[in-house]
């Protein structure tokens, strides 16, 4: 009968969701509750002993101020500065000012003390003895000066003109027969006050009317101003010359949020990690910032706590309150239903283990297989995950890019867009057209969509990268056939007799046109190579500024023969700079045209000495044959050398994806031709397009490594010179280009025995 009147099992299981997420809202709502009144008592704790430290500060540094405020006016009644002040250049009085300046100075522990007079010439100092004494300098534009002309004692903070050090300055009227006639001004140091703070926490700040920091824990925010300053601000206090020559500038303070209770909350970019205009490195860090007076002193005290300890006083109490909570519930669970729980955990986890995994492989399928790249990024804008489209993409594995910043994946004029959406600013979502780096060094258009989510842990970014390669190279495709297709109509529409007129002087410039295309080409390939001669002149220019300094210090020392040494080390330097500079000149340099005997081994060494920087880079290797040097054809040096860095420069980049990176240089002699062959270890060219490589403008190159038009000036210049620019693949693989020139008439060089008979029986 009780198992009649008892509720079915079914009725009662299926009120078991609605009691679980009835609980799990109530133990979210108390954890959120409990997160937001620790967080609120952590701040007014945190709140209540910055402003402890900012009133402590405050009666340390106006006790250290009123210890000196009444020193110049007690100076102002002694009868030597009376005396002084009116006394002549020279005087005796002058000399017995300084003197008691000087020992009030010493005994009281301050900077400067100094006397001035009406015209604020300062006629006598404590510092009277030393090569930057004041003595004889005019300090009328200085405020303290002004007021104590007016009658009034005189507070002013500012950096000397003279030593350039921060200092507070008193300043007191001097009267005679109830008439101001000068000023006695006494300079204080504050730099101890600055040193004894010794809270990591808390970072103290003291400032001036304007709010430019002049005291602080922190040296990088010394002379920056808590608020950005109007122009005519800037400029009154630039004028004033109350700092010095620093460049004033404001903290990158990116946010701010008033507090009922005084203060407010901001949030400040910490400077020294900004290491580009693209903001990597950028920490936001948050501070509690109050600010107060001090009295009588027209200066201001700031403290800057940090809310870390907040955040931690926050996530201590709600991982308290949540163990508690669930230790609890446990607790209760395992008193009611011990058997019960421990067989439906079992089959509850079986059942969740087999839907996650279900849903995860669901899941990772849809995303592994979209064609979009999808990139999930943390609060910060570093990598969490990428799909293996993206991977594709930049080139990289998740690995390698796990724990970067987005932005280091984005072209440098990209990584700011990217930046302001992950720190806020902007619309929910962001979408833009970019490029992205590949792990090759390669660039890849990309569109760029940035979604912002909130996941349980926070918030995160999903990003959603679409490849614009296809879609650029139809756009670029599309618009070279409208040129072409207006090209045309423009042609076709002018009369033939211009036509014929406009070829025959083309036929005329053709030759100088070649010429000027060959200039070009070379200065180009110097252009590629300067990265490489860059990096060689860097070393030696280094050293020369050591063995420089060196010698300048060994010189102090009287130590001729040392210094002789680091001049010798100089001049090598030098040569060696010499040596690296005049192959990169005799490359540029226009080529007379002219047929002459031309040695290989000179080639070699003027193409070698341009390349050398890009075969280290590319991890490449160049064979070449042995006695080059017996070697002789007829041509021009200057050509030979371009068209042979030309073919090496092709052979590289043709290897860029092969494992082995080797050149191979063969010499072959028939009858009065020489043949110079180059043999790459690449792919090779396509069948079909050997017979179009010396095209102008034919390339099968990356797009932004070539116009296409290396070859066919490479093939002119040999065509030139009576020779012939031969291709064709290797059969173990690899391209191979050969050059057929005519042989230099020189017997008395030729290596081969065979070819001496034929030149002896030609002779006869």
């Amino acid at each position: 009968m009780a198992e009649e009147n008892s509720p079915p099992v079914s009725s009662q299981k299926a009120y078991r969701p609605a009691i679980l997420v009835l609980l799990l809202t109530l133990f979210a709502l108390l954890l959120l509750e409990t997160g937001v009144l620790s967080r609120q008592q952590a701040l007014e704790d945190l709140q209540l002993n910055a402003e402890s430290h900012l009133d402590r500060y405050i009666i340390s540094l106006q006790q250290k101020l009123n210890r000196y405020k009444d020193i110049p006016h007690l100076l102002s009644t002694h009868s030597d500065l009376r005396s002084a002040v009116v006394a002549e250049s020279g005087a005796p009085a002058i000399d017995r000012a300084n003197r008691y300046l000087e020992q009030v100075n010493e005994i009281m522990g301050t900077t400067d003390t100094y006397l001035m007079d009406a015209n604020g010439l300062t006629v006598a100092a404590s510092n009277w003895h030393k090569e930057d004494t004041f003595i004889g300098r005019n300090f009328s534009f200085r405020p303290y000066f002004r007021d104590a002309m007016a009658g009034r004692e005189g507070r002013y903070f500012a950096l000397g003109t003279t030593s350039n050090r921060r200092g507070y300055y008193f300043s007191s009227p001097l009267k005679m027969d109830g008439e101001v006639v000068g000023a006695v001004v006494v300079k204080v140091d504050l730099h101890d006050v600055e040193r004894h703070w010794s809270n990591p926490r808390i970072d103290l700040l003291v400032t001036d009317s304007d709010g430019i920091i002049f005291i602080s824990t922190r040296p990088d925010w010394k002379f920056r101003s808590l608020r950005e300053l109007s122009s005519s601000d800037l400029r009154r206090i630039v004028d004033s010359r109350r700092y010095g020559d620093y460049e004033l500038s404001a903290l990158d303070v990116v946010k701010r949020e008033p507090l009922t209770g005084g203060g407010e909350l901001i949030t400040l970019l910490d400077g020294r990690e900004i290491r580009n205009q693209a903001l990597d490195g950028v920490d936001p860090r948050q501070f509690l910032l109050l600010r107060k007076q001090v009295p009588d002193s027209g200066l201001y005290v700031s403290v800057l706590a940090s809310l870390s300890p907040v955040g931690e006083a926050m996530w201590g109490a709600v991982l308290l309150v949540g163990f508690s909570i669930a230790a609890l519930a446990l607790l209760i669970l395992f008193l009611l239903a011990r058997r019960r729980i421990v067989r439906e955990r079992a089959r509850f986890q079986q059942r969740e283990m087999l839907a996650l995994e279900e849903n995860e492989a669901r899941v990772r399928a849809i995303i592994d297989n979209t064609h979009a790249g999808l990139v999930v990024l943390d609060a910060s804008g570093v990598i969490e995950s990428i799909n293996p489209t993206a991977e594709t993409l930049f080139g990289q594995s998740l690995e390698q890019v796990r724990g970067q910043y987005f932005s280091q994946l984005l072209a440098q004029p990209d990584r700011a867009l990217c930046w302001r959406h992950i720190l806020g600013e902007g619309a929910e979502l962001m979408n833009a057209e970019v490029t992205g780096l590949r792990g090759d060094s390669g660039e890849v258009p990309l569109e760029v969509t940035i979604n912002r989510m909130a996941l349980e842990d926070g918030r995160h970014f999903i990003v959603t990268l679409h490849d614009l390669t296809e879609r650029k190279e139809q756009e670029r495709q599309l618009k070279a056939a409208q040129e072409a297709l207006e090209t045309r109509v423009q042609e076709r529409t002018v009369d033939l007799s211009r036509a014929n007129a406009k070829l025959r002087e083309e036929m005329e410039l053709h030759s100088q046109t070649q010429n000027e295309l060959i200039q070009t080409a070379k200065l180009a390939v110097i252009g590629q190579m300067s990265a490489g001669i860059n990096h060689e002149l860097n070393q030696p220019l280094t050293a020369i500024r050591n063995y420089a300094d060196n010698a300048r210090a060994f010189l102090a020392r009287d130590r001729l023969e040392t210094v002789d040494a680091n001049l010798q080390e100089i001049s090598g330097l030098t040569e060696r700079m010499s040596r690296i500079i005049h192959p990169l000149k005799e490359f540029a340099r226009k080529s007379s045209h002219s047929s002459e005997l031309v040695c290989l081994q000179a080639v070699r060494d003027g193409a070698m000495s341009l390349m050398y920087g890009r075969f280290e880079k590319a991890g490449a290797v160049c064979h070449w044959p042995q006695r080059l040097s017996e070697y002789y054809v007829l041509g021009d040096i200057l050509r030979l050398e371009q068209v042979l860095v030309n073919l090496l420069a092709n052979a590289l980049q043709a290897m860029e994806q092969s494992e082995v990176k080797r050149i191979d240089v063969a010499v072959e002699t028939r009858e009065k031709r020489l043949l110079l062959s180059v043999r790459d270890y690449g792919p090779g060219i396509a069948e079909a397009d050997l017979s179009r490589v010396f095209e102008p403008f034919f390339t099968t190159k990356k797009s932004g490594q070539g116009l296409g038009l290396g070859l066919s000036i490479s093939y002119r210049i040999v065509e030139t010179l009576g020779g012939r620019l031969t291709v064709a693949n290797h059969s173990e693989g690899g391209a191979v280009f050969t050059i057929d020139l005519p042989r230099g008439v020189r017997p008395e060089l030729t290596i081969h025995p065979a070819d001496e008979k034929e030149d002896k029986d030609e002779q006869r």
